[in-house]
């Protein structure tokens, strides 16, 4: 289970790492998953020397507006500077392995017409979220939280 708040939470399922692209960079992996459901492709750049990641294994992934565990909006502090001061507040990237910080900057309408296709940067890493509108209308142009945990 989610520790999100509906507010918060834009998007959460689980994905299967399929393949992992050849290093075009010394500490970047693309990884090409799938959901469980098969519904939703997505590709994934990540930091490998902080969150190594093999084919095969389930990743179970999160895009929230805020960090905050009732939902509320982030302040104007980042989430690393609150730790920083000594805050002892539970934020929800206490609950993940890995937490990036971009922007979901385009859409594009599948050829079929059922399905939506997502762009996210995180400082450079990219990701990119392919299914059905269902699934995706919540996401919009807006700072975002990509949140990260291998499932066992």
């Amino acid at each position: 289970m989610s520790a999100l708040t509906s507010d918060a939470q834009l998007f959460e399922d689980e994905f299967k790492v399929e393949r992992i692209s050849d290093p075009k960079y010394d500490r970047v992996d693309r990884l090409y998953c799938t959901s469980v459901d098969g519904q939703t492709s997505m590709q994934l750049d990540i930091n490998k020397e902080l969150f190594p990641v093999k084919v095969g294994e389930y990743l179970r992934i999160a895009l929230a507006t805020s960090l905050s565990l009732d939902g509320s909006k982030d302040d104007e502090r980042g989430w690393r500077d609150a730790a920083k001061l000594g805050s002892v507040e539970q934020t929800l990237a206490d609950s993940y392995e890995y937490v990036c910080h971009g922007k979901v900057y385009k859409f594009e309408d599948g050829k079929d017409g059922q399905t939506i296709k997502a762009y996210m940067s995180y400082g450079g890493l990219l990701m990119a979220l392919d299914g059905p509108y269902k699934k995706l209308t919540p996401l919009r142009v807006d700072y975002v939280y990509l949140l990260a945990n291998r499932n066992a």
